[in-house]
């Protein structure tokens, strides 16, 4: 994704369709951001109006959740992370198990989310 940060709403609305819409009718927030998300392919739309995430879609919410995992790490090692999460950070070597339970960033992974900072993501 070039240049294409989202917002926390932006975020949200990702979440929300992942998870799956209640009802007909879409939130406020799906609805206000859907033809942004839309336009960049992080949403597709059928021809009956059901709103769904497209694999960009779903690898844009997996690496956040890898990026949020890697700062709750970096605040305290204990953290848990969702086993996904901790499988795709250890094959990468940007955490690495401590003895004592948890994690630590290696120092690939903290190069890696000093870049996500500088980038203001």
């Amino acid at each position: 994704m070039k240049n294409d940060k989202l917002t926390q709403d932006e975020y949200n609305a990702l979440d929300e369709v992942k998870r799956g819409t209640q009802g007909e009718r879409v939130s406020a927030c799906v609805g206000r951001n859907t033809k942004r998300l839309a336009g960049i392919k992080l949403f597709s739309i059928a021809r009956n109006g059901r709103i769904s995430l497209t694999d960009k879609g779903e690898e844009v919410l997996f690496l956040r959740r890898c990026v949020l995992g890697m700062r709750a790490i970096e605040a305290d090692p204990a953290s848990p992370l969702d086993a996904d999460v901790a499988l795709f950070l250890g094959k990468k070597s940007h955490i690495v198990p401590r003895a004592e339970g948890g994690f630590e960033l290696s120092d690939k992974g903290r190069e890696s989310l000093a870049d996500i900072a500088n980038q203001g993501l």
